[in-house]
C-alpha cells in the first residue's frame, strides 16, 4: 500500500509538471503550427499523461487524454490544422485535466468532483473527425437544447398527473409523504434513463462494426493505415528500453527531499552564521588586546577558514532552495492568449531569463503579483488593432517578461509597447478620488505620479471588467512585493509604453544590511535600499514648511532623524556634524540622521513574534556579534511615517548646543566613588576652585546622570574600584559616544600595577592619580583639564 501511494505521488508531481509544459508548449504551437517537432513533443507528453493514468485506473482522466490525443495524432500527421478555434477546445481539456488532477491530488480519484467530460469529447472527436468547431458547438447547443425541453415536458406531464392532488388540503404527514413520493418517482426516472443510456452505447459500437464491412473501397486503406500505425508502435516499444534505461540513470542523480527539512537546514544555517559574526567580534577584541600574541596569528587562521567555510554552506543550501523562475513564467503565455482572445486585441509575449533562479519561497509569491501586472498591462496598456495603425505600431501588440540576476537580487521587468501612462491623468484621477490635493499634485514629479496607480482602489478604467477595472490588482502587487521586502520601480513614456520592475531579494532569511546607531539604540537597514551614506554640516540643513531638507547636489532631499521616527530619547547629540543615510523605495527618496555608522553586516532575519509582528516600521530582528538584539527597519513603511514628522532639527542641535563658561561655577565635575568618605575627600579637595560638584555612588548611576543631560558634565573624577559597573566599563560606555570623546576622565583608584595603568589609557582615562594623593595634586591635575588657567 505504501509503495502505492509512492507512485501516486511521484505520478501527481511529474503530471503537473507535464501539463504545465504542454500548457506552455500549445500556446507556442499556435503561433508555430508547422513547428513538426513542437508537435511531437506535445504528442509524447499527452501519450504519457496517458499512459501513467491508465496505469493507475484514473478511467476519466485517460480518457479525456485519449480523445485529446487523436486530435494531436492527427495533426502531427498532417491530417489536421490547429486553428484557434480548434486549439480554445484543446485547452479547455487541458484546464479539465489540471482540475481532474487536482482531485486525484486532493480525494485519491478522478471521479469525486463528477466532472462531466462527454461534451468535451464529443468536441475533441467531432475535430478529429474534421468537422468545423462552429458545427460541433451548435450540435453541442442543440443537444443542450433538446435535453431542456425534455426535462421541461417530463416536469409538466408529472405536473398534469398531479394536478388533482390539493396540497392546501393535505396534513402535514401528507404532505411529507406526498414529497417523498415525487422524489423517489424523480430517482426512478434518471436511473431508468441513465440505464437506457449504458445499453445504447454498446449496441451502437456493435452496428458500426458490421456497417464497415461492406464498404470495399476504404477498407484496404484502413487496414494500411492500421499496419502503418502497427508499425510505429512497435518501433516505439523497441526504442522504449533504451529511453527508460537512459531515464533511469538521469533518475539516479536526483532524490526528492520535503521542503520542510530544507527550512529547517536553513534556520540552521541561520544560526551558524550568528555563530560566525560573534566569534569574529570576539576574535576583534582578542586581537586589540593581545596584540603581538602569537596565538593570535593561529587563531586567525582558524577564524577565516571558518567564515569561509560558514558562507559556503550557506550559498550551498540556498542553491538547494532555487528554482528557476520558468515555474512561474511558463504559465503567462496561455494567459496572454487566452486575454487576447477575450479582450478582441493581437498580442504576443516575450519571455527572457526563464533559467534565472530564485529561492521556492518568493517563487510562491511572485505569481500573482506578476499576474496582475500581465493582466493589467494586456488590458490597461496595448491598444486595440485600429488605434495601434492609426499610431503607426505595428498590428501585434507586445509585452514584455524577463528576468535577471543584479548583485543579491532579482530584477523581474514587465514591459509593454502600449500607450504608456499619462502623470497628468493619474494626477486628475487621484485628486477626484481624494488619493492626493492638487498642492501634492502640483509639487509631484512624473516618476512619483506613476506610482499612484498602487494606491488602494485607484483605477483610470472606464469600465469595470473581468479582467481589470476595480483598482485592487495593482494594490495587491504592491503590498505582496513589500512583504518579501522588494521595491518596485516604474517607467513610461506616454504614446510608447510602460515598464515595470520588481526588484527582489534572492532569499527572505539571510540580507546584507547596514548597521547604524542612533543615541542608544541600533538598527539594521537593508543594504538594498540604501543609496548612499554622506557626512553634512549641521549648518547644511534648512527647514521649509515644517520639513528638514539638505541640498544634496542638485537636488533637495527629505531628512528625518532615525530617533524622531522610533521615539528614541533625545539625550546625546554631535552638534556640529550628521551622517545621512540616503534611502530609496521607487522613485521616492529619503535623508535618514544617524548618530554612528557601524558598518555593513550579513544579517539573519528573525521574527518579532506574535505580539511584536506588527510594529510600523519594522521588519524584523537580528541578532548581532555581541549577541544584543538589533531591529531591522521596514524602509518603505520607515517612508510613510516620516512624512508625519515635524522636528526643526537645526533648532533641536542648537538648543543643545554647550553654554559658554564665564566663571568656575559654571563647570560641572562629576565625582564617582563607591565610600562616602572617599567623595567627601575629593570634593573638599575641589573647592578652592569653585566649581560645581555631583556626585554618584557607582558607575551605573553615573552613567544615568550623564545620559540623562540634566548637567553638562566638565569633567569626571572615576574610582575603578566600585559596585554594578567599574571606573573601566564606565569609562569605555562614555566614549562610545562622540559627544564624550574629549570629557576629560580622571582615574583615582588604590590600583598602581602597570597592566592597570595601561588598560585605563585602553578605555579612555585622561588621567591616573594613585591614592593616597594631596588635595593640591588633584586640584591642579582638574584645573588643568579644565583649563582654568
Amino acid at each position: 500500500m505504501e509503495d502505492m501511494q509512492e507512485i501516486l505521488e511521484d505520478f501527481l508531481v511529474e503530471a503537473f509538471e507535464l501539463i504545465e509544459q504542454i500548457d506552455h508548449d500549445l500556446v507556442e504551437l499556435e503561433s508555430n503550427p508547422e513547428d513538426l517537432e513542437l508537435l511531437n513533443r506535445i504528442f509524447r507528453v499527452a501519450h504519457t499523461v496517458k499512459g501513467s493514468s491508465s496505469f493507475l485506473n484514473f478511467d476519466v482522466l485517460t480518457k479525456l487524454t485519449h480523445h485529446m490525443e487523436d486530435v494531436l495524432n492527427k495533426a502531427r500527421h498532417g491530417e489536421l490544422v490547429i486553428s484557434p478555434d480548434i486549439m480554445d477546445v484543446v485547452l479547455e481539456s487541458i484546464d479539465m485535466m489540471k482540475d481532474l488532477l487536482h482531485s486525484i491530488k486532493d480525494n485519491g480519484n478522478d471521479t469525486a468532483i463528477n466532472m462531466d467530460i462527454e461534451p468535451i469529447c464529443a468536441r475533441l472527436t467531432a475535430i478529429s473527425e474534421g468537422k468545423e468547431v462552429a458545427s460541433v458547438e451548435v450540435e453541442d447547443k442543440k443537444d443542450i437544447e433538446q435535453k431542456i425541453e425534455e426535462l421541461v415536458a417530463q416536469d409538466s406531464d408529472a405536473n398534469d398527473s398531479n394536478e388533482e392532488v390539493d396540497v392546501n388540503s393535505l396534513s402535514a404527514d401528507e404532505v411529507e409523504a406526498e414529497i417523498e413520493r415525487l422524489l423517489k418517482q424523480r430517482k426512478a426516472e434518471d436511473k431508468a434513463r441513465r440505464e437506457q443510456k449504458k445499453n445504447e452505447a454498446p449496441a451502437a459500437q456493435k452496428e458500426s462494426t458490421p456497417a464497415s464491412t461492406p464498404a470495399s473501397t476504404p477498407a484496404p486503406k484502413a487496414a494500411s493505415a492500421s499496419s502503418v500505425s502497427a508499425k510505429k508502435e512497435s518501433n516505439s516499444k523497441t526504442q522504449a528500453p533504451a529511453a527508460q534505461d537512459k531515464g533511469a540513470s538521469n533518475m539516479d542523480q536526483t532524490i526528492r527531499v520535503e521542503v520542510k527539512r530544507l527550512d529547517n537546514l536553513m534556520n540552521l544555517i541561520g544560526e551558524l552564521v550568528l555563530g560566525k559574526n560573534r566569534l569574529l567580534k570576539i576574535y576583534d577584541d582578542v586581537e586589540e588586546r593581545y596584540e603581538g600574541e602569537k596565538f593570535i596569528e593561529e587563531l586567525n587562521q582558524v577564524v577565516n577558514q571558518l567564515s569561509v567555510v560558514t558562507t559556503d554552506i550557506q550559498l550551498a543550501v540556498m542553491k538547494t532552495r532555487m528554482q528557476p523562475i520558468a515555474k512561474v513564467f511558463n504559465k503567462f503565455p496561455r494567459v496572454v492568449r487566452d486575454l487576447s482572445r477575450e479582450l478582441g486585441k493581437q498580442m504576443e509575449l516575450e519571455l527572457e531569463g526563464e533559467e534565472t533562479e530564485l529561492d521556492k519561497s518568493i517563487v510562491e509569491e511572485i505569481g500573482d503579483p506578476i499576474m496582475h501586472m500581465i493582466r493589467n498591462s494586456c488590458d490597461h496598456g496595448v491598444e486595440d488593432t485600429q488605434t495601434r495603425i492609426a499610431a503607426g505600431k505595428p498590428e501585434k501588440g507586445t509585452v514584455q517578461l524577463k528576468a535577471y540576476n543584479e548583485g543579491n537580487h532579482i530584477v523581474i521587468e514587465i514591459a509593454d509597447d502600449g500607450k504608456g501612462l499619462d502623470p497628468d491623468a493619474l494626477k486628475s484621477k487621484a485628486i477626484e478620488k481624494g488619493v492626493i490635493t492638487e498642492r501634492e499634485a502640483d509639487n509631484m514629479s512624473d516618476k512619483e505620479a506613476y506610482t499612484l496607480i498602487f494606491k488602494p482602489g485607484f483605477s483610470t478604467a472606464a469600465k469595470v471588467t473581468n479582467v481589470s477595472g476595480r483598482g485592487v490588482g495593482m494594490d495587491v502587487v504592491k503590498t505582496n512585493i513589500d512583504k518579501l521586502n522588494g521595491l518596485i520601480e516604474v517607467d513610461s513614456e506616454l504614446g510608447k509604453g510602460t515598464v515595470i520592475k520588481l526588484k527582489i531579494p534572492l532569499t527572505l532569511a539571510i540580507i546584507q544590511s547596514l548597521l547604524v546607531k542612533t543615541q542608544e539604540e541600533f538598527y539594521a537597514i537593508p543594504l538594498a535600499s540604501v543609496l548612499e551614506t554622506v557626512r553634512v554640516a549641521i549648518d547644511d540643513i534648512y527647514t521649509i514648511e515644517g520639513k528638514n531638507v539638505l541640498r544634496l547636489r542638485d537636488e533637495v532631499l527629505s531628512l528625518v532623524r532615525l530617533s524622531d521616527l522610533f521615539g528614541v530619547k533625545q539625550v546625546l547629540e554631535n552638534s556640529d556634524q550628521a551622517y545621512v543615510v540616503v534611502v530609496g523605495a521607487g522613485a521616492s527618496k529619503l535623508g535618514v540622521i544617524v548618530d554612528t555608522l557601524i558598518g555593513q553586516e550579513e544579517v539573519v532575519i528573525k521574527s518579532m513574534g506574535y505580539y511584536l509582528q506588527n510594529i510600523t516600521g519594522i521588519a524584523g530582528s537580528t541578532i548581532r556579534g555581541d549577541g544584543k538584539v538589533t531591529l531591522i527597519v521596514d524602509v518603505g513603511a520607515m517612508m510613510d511615517m516620516a512624512k508625519d514628522v515635524k522636528v526643526d532639527i537645526k533648532a533641536s542641535e542648537n538648543s543643545q548646543e554647550k553654554r559658554k563658561k564665564e566663571k568656575p561655577s559654571d563647570y560641572n565635575v562629576l565625582v564617582v566613588d563607591d565610600s562616602q568618605i572617599d567623595r567627601n575627600i575629593m570634593k573638599k579637595s575641589l573647592e578652592p576652585l569653585g566649581i560645581h560638584t555631583i556626585e554618584a555612588s557607582n558607575g551605573v548611576e553615573a552613567l544615568g546622570i550623564v545620559k540623562s543631560g540634566e548637567h553638562a558634565i566638565d569633567a569626571m573624577l572615576i574610582d575603578i574600584e566600585m559596585p554594578r559597573m567599574d571606573g573601566y566599563t564606565l569609562a569605555g560606555e562614555i566614549r562610545k559616544y562622540a559627544k564624550y570623546r574629549n570629557l576629560p576622565l580622571i582615574a583615582v583608584t588604590s590600583r598602581t600595577s602597570k597592566s592597570d595603568r595601561l588598560r585605563g589609557v585602553e578605555v579612555g582615562m585622561t588621567e591616573y592619580i594613585t591614592k593616597p594623593y594631596s588635595a593640591e595634586y588633584l586640584e591642579s591635575v582638574v584645573r588643568k583639564n579644565l583649563k582654568l588657567g
